[in-house]
């Protein structure tokens, strides 16, 4: 897995995008300093996404804690094969999740995907690699690549709340849609990673009462 930025390289890539883009400048002057998302890799990292999606994080986090537990502490492509949808459903999985989990333990098993060295791959032949799984969307397979996989310069133009701190940034009306959301932050190359972060850091700050708009 590639090593996410230190502080010190955010910071820089912050400094960068906020003196090339004044839009990007005003989430920069009130958002602190903050830490690159990082969560579990390979096979059981994006499991886990599947399995959280949907749910609150109370709730994922119980239902994950009987899927590690189910599968006896070991989150691999075997041990998901090993185990047939009705017992994966036991764990606390919808039958389409659990559905999911065989999918993708069988892209790998199968070498339709290689979670051991993911690294290999650009990030368009990651993206491509990953949508190819039922069950993998596009939002799922950037924001995998992003947290799982420390990739500095993916940016899910289909996350509403990066679209939403989008919309204020600019200082439009509505928010933009995903294809427009995708052709804005090419100006953020090779850092539209960390653009995600800051605008998500915002939006944050936003919700919470902590900034404005």
């Amino acid at each position: 897995m590639a090593q996410p930025p230190f502080p010190a390289d955010l910071a820089a890539a912050r400094a960068a995008l906020a003196a090339a883009d004044p839009a990007l400048a005003r989430a920069h002057a009130v958002v602190p300093p903050f830490e690159w998302r990082r969560r579990t890799g390979g096979f059981e990292g994006l499991f886990r996404m599947i399995v959280e999606q949907q749910v609150s994080v109370a709730a994922a986090a119980v239902i994950w804690r009987r899927v590690v537990e189910g599968l006896e502490g070991e989150v691999t492509p075997q041990s998901v094969l090993a185990r047939d949808v009705e017992t994966l459903r036991s764990f606390g999985l919808s039958m389409q999740k659990a559905a999911y989990g065989h999918e993708i333990a069988r892209a790998h098993v199968e070498g339709r995907i290689d979670f051991d060295h993911l690294e290999r791959l650009s990030d368009a032949e990651a993206v491509q690699r990953l949508t190819a799984i039922k069950g993998v969307g596009l939002w799922t397979a950037e924001t995998f690549l992003m947290f799982c996989e420390g990739r500095l310069d993916v940016f899910p133009g289909g996350d509403v709340a990066l679209q939403e701190a989008m919309k204020w940034a600019d200082g439009l009306e509505v928010r933009p849609k995903e294809k427009a959301a995708y052709a804005r932050a090419e100006a953020w190359r090779p850092h539209r990673g960390v653009a995600a972060h800051l605008l998500w850091a915002w939006y944050g700050m936003v919700k919470r009462g902590e900034t404005q708009a």
